[in-house]
């Protein structure tokens, strides 16, 4: 009798079916999973609403603390609660994203430190911090387990994990579709990263919201066919043709918000 595929397992599997084919990937000018840091600039205080993920981290830092923001980017995450925070962490693959994360700490007077590498393979180099936050990262584990562990065992209050329902690149099915006549899969979702966290021994508490409207939007719209053309392994003359095609393709704003609170007894 075959055993049972777990949560956990689904999700790998489902994430390989996400992998470029290697004669797209060898056609490419660029490394596609390369990001432009600035899509991801912290938006200034006071010029945005707090989403609910941001609410659920703010919550476990009454009274300051320090918040790790794991696959920082500019450190959205993390600023948008400091305050109440006092100390902020970001680590992150890319290093240009670190330095745009240091430059805002430093711009706002707050306390930072980065660490540059994957997560969770440099977890142990990582200082624990009272809040862990994680946006729009997940998908990008194929171990849920090992990923979500790590995050718990390095925060003291509250672990908060924000991913939109579907696979962040659901929304460009269709450019795949038209540049490279290949069908995409319609998973892993957030629901089964729950219960992938779930069997890994947490206690996750999933919400959905929409994120409130961002102040960045406008400006992320004039590197969209960039970034987009770099994603789908197209080299940079056709970024016309893509910017065209999403055009009216809207930011999603769908989020699911996974988060549960540290118990070590």
């Amino acid at each position: 009798m075959t055993a049972q595929e777990t949560a956990a397992q689904r999700w790998a599997r489902q994430m390989a079916d996400w992998a470029i084919p290697t004669e797209i990937l060898d056609s490419a000018s660029q490394r596609p999973f390369v990001f432009s840091p600035d899509i991801f600039t912290a938006p200034e205080p006071g010029t945005f609403e707090l989403s609910l993920s941001n609410r659920r981290a703010a919550e476990a830092l009454v009274g300051g603390g320090s918040v790790l923001d794991v696959g920082c980017g500019g450190g959205a995450a993390a600023f948008a609660v400091a305050p109440p925070a006092t100390e902020v962490i970001g680590t992150d693959r890319q290093a240009d994203m670190l330095e745009l994360f240091e430059a805002t700490a430093a711009r706002r007077g707050v306390a930072a430190r980065t660490h540059a590498g994957s997560w969770p393979e440099i977890a142990d180099s990582i200082p624990v911090a009272d809040v862990v936050v994680c946006h729009n990262v997940l998908y990008n584990a194929v171990d849920v387990p090992a990923f979500v562990t790590a995050l718990d065992a390095h925060a003291r209050r509250r672990v908060v994990i924000e991913i939109t329902p579907k696979h962040p690149q659901d929304r460009r099915r269709m450019l795949w579709r038209h540049f490279w006549n290949l069908e995409r899969p319609h998973e892993p979702t957030a629901a089964t990263a729950v219960e992938a966290i779930a069997e890994a021994g947490l206690h996750p508490i999933a919400e959905e919201s929409l994120l409130p409207e961002d102040p960045r939007a406008a400006a992320r719209q004039e590197f969209q066919g960039a970034q987009w053309c770099r994603n789908l392994c197209l080299p940079p003359e056709r970024e016309p043709e893509v910017a065209a095609l999403i055009a009216d393709v809207p930011f999603p704003r769908e989020r699911v918000t996974i988060w549960w609170d540290i118990d070590r007894d």
